[in-house]
């Protein structure tokens, strides 16, 4: 036990990892620790080339890059679909990367909740990141309901995680669809969603997962779960780039199925240009595009997803489960003294790829780290997330900032601050 808590064990660990070379792939700041990559992903040097091939393609071919050139801007949410798809367990044509996540939700909402008879609420829940909870009350009082009744928010028994019984539970005859998030972004617990899929589905009601906090991260089997739909950012874990396009999924059978929110790129791509006034949509995922792709927002995707394709997401969820289980070790034997709570799930099985910290003086805790050259990700009221991602941290900088953490909390450097979030957290 004493060797495991040593700078010399975490190197060991590191010569051990066969992902070590990946971490070359990315522009690290030096004397700095980036442990926020599920807010935001570092650059890759694959995803910053793609960016300028796609400049480029503008600079030479002007207009006729939507359908000349490397990567044709015409085809290129398609064909970043089929890259996307290895990683969220889809076939090709189910996946297409287009709008954003709040806009995809919007999509898949207008698309898949047909309120009928008594059948008329939504089900989701109270830990839910803002945005879907907003999105969910705008599309009832457009159906003319009144959100404090037909929206359903199953209620969390500890205030950090929720028990799938507790979903089930509240999945009445009423409930018209559901939509839940894979994994939770405060705590990062990672919900069963073969189970709920399943239970769902007994009862007769669709079902979709927010993936931000997943992607990337663990693997996926939507197909294979039956999931109807999903969709995601790819400015996290995929290290898509800041405001970088959104993904959706939707389960072939469901194809065919017109889109609640028809636009320009919800045609079929033979007769998008026959500038008809009726929608012919597309056959596939692409029925669920809108307007026109954000082309340079696309472009370092094809990059990153290149990364995730050629190491493959069991490569990638084996090591972040290294790297979590020895950060929970190392916390649990340097900071017990300190009233540091680890509200993540310890189960590998129920964990997602960030540790959730909390503590009562969280707000000036993370501000003490970033003057310390760590990179936190501050959660209103008291948590600190911490993130150690596969493809670019290394043990050694797990280690390194559990120090930094003792010594913050033993020279009580985080009095300096003031115990609030900043504008963005």
């Amino acid at each position: 036990m004493n060797e495991q808590l040593t700078k010399d064990y975490a190197k060991k660990l590191d010569q051990q990892n066969d992902l070590k070379t990946y971490r070359d792939e990315f522009y690290i700041q030096p004397d700095s620790i980036y442990f926020d990559g599920n807010s935001l992903g570092l650059l890759s040097k694959r995803a910053e080339s793609t960016l300028m091939q796609l400049f480029d393609s503008w600079k030479q071919y002007g207009i006729d890059g939507w359908t000349n050139g490397e990567h044709p801007w015409f085809y290129l949410s398609e064909k970043l679909g089929a890259a996307n798809a290895p990683l969220v367990g889809a076939q090709p044509e189910e996946v297409v990367v287009t709008g954003s996540t709040t806009v995809n939700l919007h999509q898949l909402v207008s698309t898949f909740y047909q309120p009928e008879g008594t059948k008329t609420k939504i089900l989701a829940d109270e830990l839910n990141f803002p945005s879907d909870i907003y999105a969910l009350k705008s599309q009832l009082q457009l159906h003319g309901y009144d959100p404090a009744e037909h929206l359903v928010q199953v209620e969390s028994q500890d205030g950090r995680t929720l028990q799938e019984e507790d979903i089930i539970e509240a999945m009445t005859d009423d409930i018209a669809l559901i939509v839940l998030p894979s994994v939770l972004y405060r705590s990062g617990q990672l919900l069963d969603m073969q189970r709920l899929t399943a239970a769902a589905h007994q009862r007769g009601i669709v079902i979709g997962f927010d993936l931000c906090h997943s992607v990337g991260s663990i693997p996926h089997a939507l197909s294979d779960w039956d999931v109807d739909f999903a969709f995601w950012c790819t400015y996290k874990h995929l290290n898509g780039g800041p405001g970088s396009v959104g993904g959706l999924y939707v389960n072939r059978k469901h194809f065919g199925t017109a889109p609640g929110l028809a636009g320009w790129f919800s045609s079929n791509k033979d007769k998008q240009f026959d500038m008809e006034h009726i929608l012919t949509p597309a056959a596939d995922s692409g029925a669920y595009q809108m307007g026109t792709p954000h082309v340079l927002s696309l472009a370092p995707l094809l990059g990153s997803l290149s990364i995730f394709n050629e190491v493959g997401i069991e490569a990638v969820r084996a090591q972040s489960l290294k790297l979590t289980n020895y950060f929970m070790m190392l916390i649990d034997a340097e900071l017990g003294d300190y009233s540091f709570v680890v509200a993540n799930p310890r189960d590998a099985a129920t964990r997602g790829g960030h540790i959730y910290l909390e503590h009562a003086e969280a707000a000036r805790i993370c501000k003490a780290l970033k003057a310390n050259h760590v990179i936190p990700d501050f959660r209103t009221p008291n948590g600190i997330r911490l993130a150690p991602v596969a493809l670019y941290n290394t043990f050694e900088e797990v280690w390194e900032v559990v120090q930094i953490l003792k010594t913050i909390m033993e020279e009580e450097q985080y009095k300096k601050f003031e115990n609030k979030r900043d504008v963005v957290a």
